[in-house]
């Protein structure tokens, strides 16, 4: 459900959508989500001073309240 919706959100920021995927690794209290993305969109995912991913992350942190899991997000260039 959060990987859904950050690829979603991902692929409504970048210039190149189709280049977007999100890759989850899930372990006891915490679960990462790696989005991958073209080189050329690194900059839009990340926003200037990180406040697009920050901004991405404050919403991931009411998820945590609900479910009392922990997320960490990694935007990575393809």
């Amino acid at each position: 459900m959060i990987a859904d919706f950050v690829a979603e959100f991902a692929k409504l920021i970048a210039s190149n959508p189709d280049d977007v995927r999100v890759e989850v690794e899930e372990s006891d209290k915490l679960t990462q989500i790696v989005l991958y993305a073209n080189q050329a969109d690194i900059g839009k995912l990340i926003g200037k001073s990180g406040k697009m991913i920050g901004a991405i992350k404050t919403v991931i942190s009411g998820c945590k309240a609900k479910d009392g899991m922990s997320y960490r997000i990694n935007v990575e260039a393809l």
